[in-house]
């Protein structure tokens, strides 16, 4: 009761201490006292601010895209400041290059990754990643990466280590790359001779000034036996040659160069470098289809050994050579060892065996090839054998040639002394399907084709072939005009393709405007193969054909092949193999099969049908009759070159107007025999530079039809510049070293053809 007493009063003071304290502050005075409600002032409610930490899945995103780039400087960038103090950038790219180099990884896709999960906390992340590396060779290695990432100035950057390249690599290990070496492929003719193959060689040259003089007889004609070179051609090379130069003459086989030794142990100054390499035989034969190979540029050698090349390998850099380097190359094997700092091997990483190259049968008519190419002197041109019922080309000529053994290293003496890529008229150049011309006269089949299915003329409709006409309010002339001939008089529209009569060819133009058929002639270019490439396998131009002609003019230049148009010599033999074999156009083909050294073929040719000619069995007759009358009729434009010729030829001659020099001279024609032997041919020539197609392009159609059909006993008589059969009249220019030239045609000079037996046709 004493201790509640006691609370009590406890309680009592405090109250009254309370109330005197309010009892001494200042009041208003009860008159100032206002009884309006009193306002209530609140504060506002308190923010809570909060920082998101740097995404870690975005810093991780944009390192292994710039990972997948190839692009190691960006990758650089998002190293912590430690880590890039402890490895400069180059070091950094020169490790990811050589890892890249030593895996052979694929580019684009040869890093693929899946995040496994993150950690975070406000200064430090670690994410756990599946890298998937995907490589040529070795297939896909996966290896677990954990990655430390640290905030640096309010940003994730990565806390890198050699381990995050592989993890493999921590402890300073490297990878080391052992590849094994791959035979090629080889590359042969029709009947199985090879034209490119590995082999032992050798490179043979000469020096003037040590040659015995007692014994130049019999070193011409030794150098022959092994050479490309005639020996009168090797007798002006010695002679305009300077005493003490090394003249390369080309390259044998080591067997044909042993069988000749007994004669070639008694020469002085002539020189053998043997050699073991990719050997091309007879200096080349069908070289820039067949193509040739090159090493690999400082430029590029990482990439070809991320491909699985060596260093010192070669490669293909044109023709077959280029397009089935895959198949040629084979599969290359190697072996990926793991290695400690000090180069002892501590595992193999992986393994894969190598396949030797897969070899290329091709449809080249060996022998039909090699004295083609020996057939247009010193003209620039080309000249396309094609079967009618294939599309198989049995020879494919570019003029000038050109010796692929010049690109073997090995061949040092060579490679030095003459370079391809050097030489006047770009001798690498392949003419046949790269060369881009206006065809002239020959397209007046085509202009003819069109006439006949839009029916503004028939066969029986005739004009007067005089000079000139009149056509789109403009006089233009008849070849004849500039030959001092006279007029060809009336011709029948047929007749106007058998004596080439441009007036007809203009009239036409002229009456496909007005009859409301602009594109008509366009059209019927497009479907007879022009203005596109014909899929053959090496590289090719399109050519060009209008998209559309709007002037009367054009349409008139058009119609006898000149203008904007221009064409391929293949393109030209692959729609004169339609014509003749009754429409069908076939793709040009170059492969009869791809061959593995064991097993069966992975490739067999089969004729494939690109398209069809949308003229009518009828109006296709009309034009292969019109095309025979070109030969047998007594005014044909072909007729002093071809009526003799005994494998019933069917053809037209075209010569083409170009801005660069003279004319080019153009043949296409077709056989007609039905040999089941010898299958019909298409052959189309084309002759830069040369003048009239009649006087210049037939005689090689005629060689060409000749030494086919007679197994190459009947060379079809002398071209107009040769001396004899594949010899040059004229001396044989010695190459001089000039700027490399672009691919287009130059003008050449032409050469002065023998006095023509009958009057000059088109």
């Amino acid at each position: 009761m004493k201790k509640l007493a006691m609370k009590k009063l406890q309680i009592a003071l405090i109250l009254i201490v309370l109330m005197a304290i309010l009892g001494c502050t200042p009041g208003p005075a009860v008159s100032e006292v206002d009884d309006s409600p009193t306002a209530t002032t609140s504060l506002p409610d308190p923010q809570v601010g909060v920082t998101p930490a740097p995404d870690v899945d975005s810093l991780i995103d944009v390192f292994m895209d710039a990972w997948r780039a190839d692009d190691y400087s960006s990758m650089y960038t998002l190293l912590s400041d430690e880590s890039r103090r402890t490895i400069s950038e180059e070091d950094f790219v020169a490790r990811y290059t050589n890892t890249a180099i030593a895996l052979t990884l694929l580019f684009d896709e040869g890093i693929t990754y899946e995040t496994l999960s993150n950690e975070t906390n406000p200064n430090r992340a670690s994410s756990r990643l599946q890298v998937n590396y995907n490589t040529n060779l070795f297939g896909t290695l996966s290896r677990d990466l954990e990655m430390s990432l640290v905030r640096e100035g309010g940003e994730w950057r990565l806390a890198w280590h050699e381990g995050l390249i592989l993890p493999d690599l921590m402890g300073g290990n490297v990878l080391e790359i052992v590849r094994q070496p791959v035979p090629r492929g080889n590359i042969y003719a029709s009947n199985g001779l090879p034209m490119a193959a590995q082999g032992d060689a050798v490179a043979i040259g000469f020096i003037p000034s040590n040659l015995d003089q007692d014994r130049l007889n019999q070193f011409y004609t030794t150098m022959a036996r092994l050479t490309i070179y005639q020996s009168d051609e090797i007798r002006e090379l010695e002679e305009q040659a300077l005493p003490n130069d090394y003249v390369p003459l080309g390259e044998a086989t080591r067997e044909d160069v042993d069988a000749n030794m007994d004669s070639i142990s008694t020469l002085t100054g002539v020189y053998l470098n043997y050699y073991t390499s990719r050997f091309y035989f007879d200096g080349g034969i069908a070289p820039q289809t067949v193509g040739h190979l090159t090493y690999i540029s400082e430029e590029e050698i990482n990439r070809y050994m991320r491909l699985g090349y060596s260093p010192s390998e070669r490669f293909g850099a044109t023709g077959l050579e280029y397009s089935f380097e895959d198949a040629l190359s084979g599969e290359r094997g190697a072996s990926l060892y793991l290695k400690d700092p000090g180069g002892q091997i501590i595992s193999k990483l992986a393994e894969r065996g190598a396949a030797p190259g897969q070899s290329i049968n091709t449809t080249i008519d060996y022998g039909l090839q090699y004295r083609l190419q020996q057939s247009l002197g010193n003209f620039r041109g080309a000249i396309v054998v094609m079967e009618l019922d294939t599309g198989r080309v049995l020879a494919m000529v570019s003029n000038p040639q050109f010796d692929p053994n010049l690109f073997d290293i090995n061949n040092q003496n060579i490679i030095y002394a003459t370079n391809p890529y050097a030489e006047p008229n770009d001798p690498v150049f392949n003419r046949a399907t790269n060369g881009q011309y206006p065809l002239g006269s020959v397209f007046k089949i085509v202009t003819m084709a069109t006439a006949l299915e839009t029916g503004i003329y028939d066969q029986n409709d005739s004009i007067y072939c005089g000079h000139s006409i009149v056509v789109c309010g403009n006089e233009l002339f008849d070849w004849t005009l500039e030959k001092e001939l006279p007029p060809s008089g009336d011709l029948t529209l047929p007749g106007g393709l058998m004596r080439s009569c441009n007036p007809w060819f203009y009239l036409i133009g002229e009456q496909l405007m007005l009859t409301g058929n602009p594109d008509a002639l366009i059209e019927m270019a497009r479907s007879f193969g022009l203005g596109k490439v014909t899929d053959v396998e090496i590289t090719e131009q399109p050519g060009n054909i209008p998209a559309q002609v709007t002037t009367c003019e054009q349409n008139v230049q058009l119609a006898i092949g000149q203008g904007e148009m221009i064409v391929t010599p293949l393109q030209v033999a692959a729609f004169t193999a339609a014509v003749g074999n009754g429409g069908t156009l076939y793709k040009p083909a170059l492969v009869d099969a791809i061959v593995p050294v064991n097993g069966d073929p992975t490739y067999t040719f089969e004729p494939q049908v690109s398209g069809s000619l949308p003229v009518s069995p009828e109006n296709l007759t009309i034009i292969q009759n019109a095309m025979r009358d070109v030969i047998t009729n007594a005014r044909g434009t072909a007729r002093v070159q071809l009526s003799n010729l005994r494998y019933q030829p069917f053809g037209k001659t075209g010569t083409a107007q170009n801005p660069f020099g003279a004319s080019h001279a153009w043949f296409a024609g077709y056989t007609r025999v039905e040999n089941p032997d010898r299958p019909d041919i298409a052959v189309v020539v084309m002759m830069e530079n040369a003048g009239e197609g009649s006087e210049m392009a037939a005689p090689v159609f005629r060689r060409a039809v000749s030494l086919y059909f007679s197994n190459y006993s009947d060379t079809g008589g002398r071209m107009p510049w040769e001396a004899y059969a594949y010899v040059v009249a004229s001396p044989t220019p010695i190459p001089s070293n000039t700027p490399i030239p672009t691919n287009t045609p130059l003008p050449t000079e032409t050469p002065t053809p023998g006095p023509p037996t009958e009057e000059p046709e088109e």
